[in-house]
């Protein structure tokens, strides 16, 4: 990307929308007229540190300004002036109104600093945003698609489904902790929504069995992968070896790493590159 443009939002609603999904509204009108660069649209969000009333913010424009170098210099912050910083999905974008949805996944017992921000966010709480960017890209010829992640992957998934034509056929696997965090979403393409419940069992196992005994259409297929790295390694793995996709018509994304905060995982690229 070659212009680095941040947007200022504020929150002008708050609801849940499933025990484990907060719905967040934002007025911010520079974001919700970006365009729709993709139904997996995605944007990086800073949120303030205790005390600030909105996240201070590391300069775009210096020359140099790529998204590593952008980055590194995100991370050379002071620890005591540096924002928290996550990727989330634009659930949705409203330009006449100049609002964002945002969906953010609640965990109530061991949260990292997005979560315990939308936990309590409250109308008027200020944060930034940095994209939008967009991976999802069907190609030409594609007769169905597969769509497969895990509660992170909700609201990228939703966007998606709620932009199929009707021409468009879908199956989807999506891992939940429980029924509870179902959702509904409406469609004009033909779609198979298969909600796998996780339970107990480790994160991911489920959805890979379930990928795994899929009875899956014939055709030509094109398939959205997102989640935890490892798991979304293993269905990518398992679609090109075993179910002969063609690797260029999957789009995978791990969206988070199991044991490992997105701002390590930032630095162990950042300082591998």
């Amino acid at each position: 990307m070659s212009v680095l443009t941040y947007h200022h939002g504020r929150v002008t609603a708050v609801r849940r929308i499933t025990p484990h999904m907060a719905r967040v509204t934002f007025a911010c009108p520079g974001l919700a007229a970006a365009g729709p660069v993709a139904p997996d649209a995605y944007v990086k969000v800073f949120f303030p540190l205790p005390g600030d009333e909105e996240p201070q913010l590391p300069p775009t424009e210096t020359g140099d300004d790529d998204v590593l170098s952008w980055y590194r210099r995100y991370l050379a912050m002071p620890d005591d002036v540096r924002p928290p910083m996550r990727t989330y999905t634009v659930r949705a974008a409203r330009p006449e109104s100049g609002e964002v949805d945002v969906d953010f996944v609640l965990h109530e017992e061991s949260g990292g600093p997005a979560s315990t921000w939308a936990g309590q966010a409250e109308v008027g709480d200020r944060v930034a945003f940095l994209g939008p960017h967009g991976l999802y890209d069907v190609p030409d010829g594609t007769t169905w698609q597969l769509l497969v992640g895990d509660e992170t992957a909700l609201p990228a998934i939703g966007g998606i489904l709620e932009r199929l034509p009707q021409s468009a056929r879908a199956s989807v696997y999506v891992e939940i902790p429980d029924h509870a965090e179902r959702q509904t979403f409406e469609t004009n393409g033909a779609v198979e929504v298969h909600w796998v419940v996780r339970g107990a069992r480790t994160h991911g196992e489920a959805l890979v069995d379930a990928v795994r005994a899929a009875e899956l259409p014939s055709g030509t297929p094109y398939a959205w992968v997102s989640g935890e790295a490892g798991v979304v390694k293993l269905v990518r793995r398992h679609l090109v070896r075993e179910r002969g996709f063609d690797k260029t018509a999957i789009c995978f994304t791990g969206y988070w790493r199991q044991g490992l905060s997105e701002e390590a995982a930032g630095r162990q690229q950042a300082e591998a590159s």
